[in-house]
């Protein structure tokens, strides 16, 4: 019952249902997402459907941020060039608290730092994105403020639930489709890919579903 650019989204969907575990999303509770890639909105995504009740996330582009928003985020934050500090004071400010949870995205050291400093005492910061292999970050405030610090590696017994989210409708990847190239416009699509255009670019073998 999915569509072939559904499947193709299962295993990215597949990595924000494991983070989603890992980082113990519940009913009621509020999160701060870093970085509004493919990777990020479908962690938005799961995080909703797990009952997040509200969804802070940041990006560096205003129009993924837009997407963002369309696809059910409750708060957006442009990134420009604040300190790690800053960034998780605006996020305290857009949640009227600190987030419980903080699923970072990017593997960008100064987000794994805000991650640290926005997340509430006792709770949970979950690592997705990989950056470099050793990373400046404050350790002293995870340590002082019982902040956890858990790794996310791909996925693990995650694809059924994913493809029974999309199979129930209670998950729409679609937006993130932002474009669709013939096969014959390969050259063209990993251009699209490389200039960072959109979300995700869909190579079709069929020309007659470009719009699908």
């Amino acid at each position: 019952s999915l569509s072939f650019e559904e499947g193709a989204l299962v295993e990215p969907l597949s990595v924000a249902t494991h983070a989603c575990r890992r980082a113990e999303v519940k009913m009621g509770c509020r999160i701060f997402i870093c970085g509004a890639g493919t990777i990020g909105l479908m962690n938005l995504l799961v995080a909703k459907a797990m009952g997040a009740a509200q969804v802070v996330i940041s990006d560096l582009s205003s129009d993924r941020l837009k997407l963002a928003k369309e696809m059910g985020a409750d708060y957006t934050l442009k990134v420009e060039k604040e300190t790690a500090e800053e960034i998780a004071q605006k996020v305290k400010a857009a949640l009227g608290f600190m987030p419980d949870i903080t699923i970072e995205c990017t593997g960008a050291e100064i987000c794994m730092q805000a991650g640290i400093y926005a997340t509430r005492s006792g709770g949970v910061l979950a690592l997705v994105g990989l950056g470099h292999e050793v990373a400046n970050i404050p350790i002293l405030h995870a340590i002082l403020r019982e902040v956890d610090i858990r790794g996310v590696f791909k996925y693990c017994n995650t694809w059924p639930t994913a493809i029974d989210m999309l199979a129930s409708k209670r998950i729409d990847v679609k937006p993130l489709v932002t474009h669709r190239f013939a096969l014959k416009e390969a050259l063209k699509a990993f251009e699209t890919s490389k200039k960072g255009v959109g979300i995700k670019v869909m190579l079709k073998c069929d020309p007659n579903h470009l719009g699908q």
